[in-house]
């Protein structure tokens, strides 16, 4: 493939919703736009199910919230999974909790990204890296995720990454030598110093990894949250290596942030990116890339520490 399609819904969280088939009523709207648009993948944001809460049972403490998200997964997974056949367009249906993580009956619940395929494949990624929330006992209280699933799919080589992962340089030289053409990175984050720190890592690893990187975040939250928890502010972006031939600044596309919004949300249409050219790119075309660069001989010498 030398030109795909993006889709990037930075879901608006304050939209409410009645039930489980409302929230796919409302993804099979935004597929059937991106899909009118050339998309070939609709992506959603990290906590996607967030939206869920505004149908929740009435004083629903932030303990259980994980777990009354992780009973409606099954169900929501069930009622997005035939859009990918309806419009033969892959769906990143965001993050959602799963309970029992470990698949042992004593890990603690995941966040996990669903990719969904048309051809049938259903593929998880668990968050490798929490925010503090994340890891709050009288909050939401997840496990970590520990692998990453490179993707094979319409000559594509991709993988996701949620949010906090995007920020992790050691992950990135992990990544390096995969022949990665895409990377997805669902995300959620309440502040602009959150988003930047995303958005603007999403970037670095587009230029680090010379490879495509596609951000996509929730912006404001249920009415149910709004008088006790902080909106959400985020947007959507495309980020590619800084490269002459892909016009310098590294940025294919970008819309937002935004603190709140009408509707269902805005829909950045990432068009004709050019994955064909920076596959070349990474295998030998490019301007300075030095390859998947190790550290590991580098030599670091401290005076508190010494030689390391």
């Amino acid at each position: 493939m030398e030109l795909v399609t993006v889709a990037l819904w930075a879901t608006n969280l304050a939209a409410p919703l009645n039930g489980i088939d409302a929230w796919a009523a409302q993804v099979d709207a935004q597929m059937a736009e991106a899909k009118a648009a050339g998309a070939k993948l609709l992506v959603m944001p990290e906590y996607a199910s967030e939206q869920w809460l505004s149908f929740a049972p009435a004083g629903l403490t932030i303990d259980r919230e994980i777990a009354w998200m992780a009973e409606q997964g099954e169900a929501a997974l069930a009622a997005v999974a035939p859009l990918v056949r309806k419009h033969d367009m892959a769906l990143l249906a965001g993050s959602m909790p799963v309970a029992d993580g470990g698949g042992n009956g004593t890990a603690k619940p995941r966040n996990r990204a669903w990719l969904i395929l048309p051809d049938g494949r259903m593929i998880g990624h668990d968050k490798l890296v929490l925010t503090p929330g994340e890891k709050d006992p009288k909050g939401w209280d997840l496990g970590t995720g520990d692998r990453v699933t490179v993707v094979e799919w319409a000559g594509l080589r991709l993988a996701m990454l949620i949010c906090l992962d995007i920020e992790m340089p050691a992950l990135a030289s992990r990544l390096a030598p995969l022949d990665l053409d895409l990377i997805l990175v669902p995300s959620m984050t309440a502040q602009r110093s959150g988003y930047h720190r995303v958005f603007d890592c999403a970037k670095a690893r587009a230029v680090e990894l010379q490879t495509v990187v596609c951000a996509v975040g929730a912006i404001g939250a249920p009415a149910v949250l709004q008088d006790r928890r902080e909106t959400n502010c985020s947007g959507a972006a495309v980020f590619l290596p800084c490269e002459p031939v892909l016009d310098h600044s590294g940025v294919a596309d970008r819309i937002g942030p935004w603190d709140a919004v009408e509707g269902p949300g805005p829909m950045l249409i990432a068009r004709d990116l050019p994955v064909g050219l920076v596959r070349r790119l990474r295998q030998g075309d490019a301007e300075v890339w030095p390859g998947a660069w190790s550290a590991e001989h580098i030599v670091i010498e401290d005076p508190s520490n010494g030689a390391q």
